[in-house]
């Protein structure tokens, strides 16, 4: 069952139908654009197979009708949809739909990007998020003798995590009278705006994780990164994570380039064509540990360059506190220009979002480079 937000219900007024039209929609939008396939609903009312153009018409017809509702302002077809969209309140009404869209899809949209490591958290606007991370270690056990009444005192005090969202901007430029007439896609349109906002949210919570990760001491008794891929150092890491976790397993992650060189130590085994790793490009699991795939993604300030660094096999326990939280404040707020204020008469839209990724955990997590 889909879980609709609380803003989003309160602006949908009850009738959530376009808010769940979207979510197919723009699920089947990223499976058409090469991402990770989604579940969606292929078949239209009449039962028969619905291409992706039909959904976008469909789409595209049902934010118009919510434009409707909210701005309160009718489409008479006596009236061009030029002479319509000149409405402020129509404007308006577009890109605040056009916002509860965004903040029904990226909570979703965000967790499948970063979900393994980072946990998810949504407040209003004005909220800072505060975590109470308690100590990890135990009391000191100490022998002692049947005459003696204590031992030395111990108290643990907890450390406070204290995370700000700090507020994102997009601007872009849209011609309305195109869109309300049906001559661009309003709906791919705001696919595309939350693909960016997920993008760079995601790009924050990669870098916050990587940086920290890179922190690791790599010597001593609290050596927790490796340099270098042998099986046993990789399992030793996995244990130490293990035991320092409460005895929650962890799972070594990384691209599907960083698990290639993750196998066995013993150079006498065979792999026929219908094996898991000629078809996965990787071992599923490595003496117990389940090794799973983190999807590389593009770094946008880099042209054809990924984010994720294929050298990297992180070892993780998911099961317990994440080791990120990404912080999100709010509803995604747009300010939109006039019609008339660009020779063009296209108008600027600005869609605000409010987040911040910090590591907030008492959870431990190790680092293998494998080159």
């Amino acid at each position: 069952m889909i879980k609709v937000p609380s803003n989003v219900l309160s602006f949908a007024a009850n009738n959530t139908s376009p808010y769940l039209m979207f979510v197919n929609y723009w699920n089947h939008y990223v499976h058409m654009n090469g991402g990770k396939e989604r579940e969606y609903q292929k078949l239209g009312a009449d039962g028969r197979p619905l291409s992706f153009s039909e959904m976008e018409s469909q789409m595209n017809e049902a934010l118009r009708k919510e434009v409707v509702r909210i701005s309160g302002v009718s489409f008479d077809s006596a009236i061009s949809p030029e002479q319509w969209a000149l409405n402020p309140m129509v404007s308006w009404a577009s890109f605040a739909v056009v916002s509860a869209m965004i903040d029904m899809i990226l909570p979703d949209a965000i967790f499948d990007k970063v979900g393994l490591f980072a946990e998810i958290k949504n407040g209003g606007f004005g909220d800072s998020f505060a975590w109470d991370i308690k100590p990890r270690d135990l009391f000191v056990v100490s022998k002692s003798g049947h005459g003696q009444k204590s031992t030395e005192v111990h108290k643990q005090f907890e450390t406070t995590v204290t995370v700000v969202p700090e507020p994102h901007q997009i601007t872009v430029q849209v011609a309305l009278y195109k869109v309300l007439a049906g001559k661009e896609s309003l709906a791919e349109f705001t696919a595309k705006a939350i693909t960016s906002i997920e993008a760079s949210m995601a790009a924050d919570a990669y870098n916050v994780f990587a940086t920290a990760m890179g922190n690791l001491t790599t010597t001593g008794s609290a050596l927790m990164k490796v340099v270098g891929y042998t099986q046993s150092s990789l399992v030793s890491l996995a244990q130490r994570v293990q035991s320092w976790n409460g005895g929650a397993k962890p799972v070594f992650a990384g691209t599907a380039l960083a698990l290639l060189p993750v196998l066995p130590s013993d150079g006498n085994y065979r792999y026929s064509l219908e094996d898991p790793y000629v078809k996965l490009g990787y071992v599923p699991v490595l003496n117990g540990f389940d090794l799973m795939i983190l999807d590389q993604f593009a770094d946008w300030t880099t042209p054809f360059s990924n984010l994720l660094n294929d050298s990297n096999v992180y070892v993780i326990s998911p099961g317990v506190n994440k080791l990120l939280k990404v912080c999100i404040e709010g509803s995604t707020l747009s300010n939109v220009g006039g019609p008339f204020d660009n020779s063009n008469l296209t108008q600027n839209a600005t869609f605000i979002k409010n987040w911040k990724v910090a590591v907030a955990t008492n959870s431990v997590a190790g680092l293998l480079t494998t080159s």
